[in-house]
């Protein structure tokens, strides 16, 4: 068997990204296309320095070689969380790449965004969707919601919203199956080392036909091996405590404020109808004929209660 550091780190998947040919054969897999070219592109949102965020960013510029053999340019947002918390962030981080003019092309007399596709790597469930990968894809269609196909693509259409693709870590298993499957079966954390996290274990003959995944395997056995990413493993495990031990903190604090207000709701409900019972009593007193001052002695409340009681 081989130890591999586990990418679901960040400095480990950091690591493996370093390597352009990893990359192309990460993406080629994930969009089911060839990447010819692929080019990190720089921006302010890389998780560096966490600064109290739990989500790892990067963007490629990747030039895509489609069944016909044409190519053209994409944006590819990788997006990695651990937390199912920090989800709402995705779109806050979208929003700011579509307001960036670096991702924007020309041509004639427009300028249109990129076409753009997001990749969420999840440390996490989404629901109750059993798919591993799952394809979010977008298509286009008439009043009578017939797909449309001629004059497509056009440039302004294929920059409106964006196709998806997301993983969820935890429904991976180890088992024989199609490209995608064999390049993310390094991330499948069943193969973790008893109570330790950060290593996982495989057996390297199951890639020696395939040069592209033993480049990946040698890749995360490095990262194994070296120190600084070992480092930084154990602070991201420190850092993912305090989140975690926070989100408890939360939940419990919420669950108490739910706990409250129920209790509260029920307390006002006893209370009204109380009043109620209350109003009841006070309106046959009064038919009976008795006075005000004796009807609140009987009740056991003020006068001022009883004007209370009558004037709603």
């Amino acid at each position: 068997m081989t130890t591999i550091a586990n990418p679901i780190y960040d400095i480990v998947f950091k690591y493996l990204l370093e390597d352009e040919r990893i990359t192309r054969t990460i993406l080629s897999a994930l969009l089911q296309k060839e990447v010819v070219e692929v080019e990190q592109r720089r921006n302010e949102y890389t998780n560096i320095g966490r600064k109290g965020l739990s989500i790892f960013r990067i963007d490629f510029g990747a030039t895509v070689r489609e069944a016909d053999g044409s190519e053209h340019l994409i944006l590819i947002e990788l997006q990695k969380t651990w937390l199912p918390t920090e989800t709402l962030r995705f779109r806050q981080y979208l929003g700011a790449q579509y307001a960036n003019k670096a991702n924007m092309l020309s041509e004639g007399r427009g300028a249109y965004a990129i076409p753009m596709v997001t990749v969420y790597l999840l440390g996490h469930k989404v629901g109750d969707i059993e798919e591993p990968v799952l394809y979010v894809r977008r298509q286009s269609y008439d009043y009578d919601g017939q797909v449309v196909t001629k004059g497509l693509p056009n440039p302004f259409v294929d920059s409106l919203p964006h196709d998806s693709i997301i993983v969820q870590i935890p429904r991976l298993h180890v088992r024989p199956g199609n490209r995608l499957d064999r390049v993310l079966s390094v991330f499948d954390q069943s193969r973790q080392n008893g109570d330790n996290q950060q290593t996982l274990s495989l057996e390297e003959t199951e890639y020696e036909d395939d040069a592209e995944m033993l480049r990946i395997v040698h890749r995360l056995t490095a990262a194994a091996a070296d120190a600084k990413v070992r480092h930084e493993m154990n602070v991201e495990d420190e850092y993912f405590s305090i989140i975690e031990d926070r989100d408890t903190e939360l939940l419990a604090t919420n669950k108490e404020l739910a706990e409250t207000k129920a209790q509260m709701a029920e307390t006002k409900a006893q209370m009204a109808e109380k009043d109620a019972q209350l109003k009841s009593s006070v309106g046959m007193l009064f038919k009976a004929g008795l006075s005000a001052d004796t009807i609140a002695a009987n009740l056991g409340i003020t006068p001022e209660e009883l004007r209370l009681l009558t004037s709603v």
